[in-house]
C-alpha cells in the first residue's frame, strides 16, 4: 500500500497553507480594488457624455466621450439633410 509519510503530510500541509494564503491575499486585493473604484467614482456609474462643440455649415459637430475616459469621437448631426430624404 501507498501510505503518506510524515514528510509527505508536512509538505501537503505547507502546500495547502501557501495556496490558501495566496488566495486570501488575492481576494483581499480584489475587494480593496473594487471599493477604491467605487469610492473614486463617487458611487455613481460611469456615464458617457454627448455635447455639441461647434457648427459646420448647417450641421452640429457632436463630441461623444464614452465612460469618462480620454477618448473622443466626433460626428456631424445634420437634421436638415436627414429630413429631406
Amino acid at each position: 500500500m501507498n501510505q503518506m509519510t510524515e514528510d509527505d503530510k508536512y509538505f501537503l500541509k505547507e502546500f495547502l497553507t501557501s495556496v490558501f494564503t495566496t488566495s486570501g491575499v488575492f481576494i483581499v486585493f480584489i475587494v480593496i480594488l473594487v471599493v477604491f473604484i467605487n469610492v473614486s467614482s463617487g458611487g455613481e456609474p460611469l456615464k458617457s457624455s454627448v455635447e455639441v462643440v461647434d457648427k459646420y455649415k448647417e450641421c452640429d459637430i457632436i463630441r461623444y466621450t464614452p465612460h469618462q475616459v480620454a477618448e473622443y469621437k466626433y460626428f456631424l448631426h445634420c437634421p436638415k439633410y436627414r429630413d429631406s430624404e
